[in-house]
């Protein structure tokens, strides 16, 4: 019997994992560059909802760019709240930009809007490629 209970217990923990895996990949920087670069435009939407709160940027030749921001714990200790930007303020954003240049993602260290500077992961924050 003890046999029997520990092959299940083995079984459900393996498959959390399996599950979890592609959870923990989200919240991780694997996917982003390692260089960071700047990012300015025009607030499109902003949305302060798990798992990251993000910003859809619009930039002068027109292209969209989602931006993630922090946890929303992480992205509201920084100062940053909904009412902190809304459709159409100027934005810049500084981050690392997704390594796959077919999509128009960044994970944002800081980002500057109404006049204001968010540091998001002052850890991170870099001199950005321009």
């Amino acid at each position: 019997m003890t046999v029997i209970t520990r092959s299940v217990v083995s079984t459900a923990v393996a498959l959390a994992a399996l599950c979890a895996g592609p959870a923990q990949a989200h919240h991780g920087w694997s996917w982003a560059e390692e260089a960071q670069s700047e990012l300015a435009g025009t607030v499109q939407r902003v949305q302060i909802a798990p798992p990251h709160p993000t910003l859809e940027v619009k930039t002068a030749e027109g292209a969209v760019w989602r931006v993630e921001l922090g946890n929303p714990s992480q992205t509201e200790r920084s100062g940053f709240t909904a009412a902190s930007a809304k459709p159409g303020d100027a934005i810049t954003a500084i981050g690392n930009r997704d390594r796959d240049t077919s999509q128009r993602r960044m994970k944002a260290v800081q980002i500057q809007v109404g006049g204001k500077t968010y540091d998001l992961y002052p850890e991170r924050i870099q001199s950005p490629k321009r």
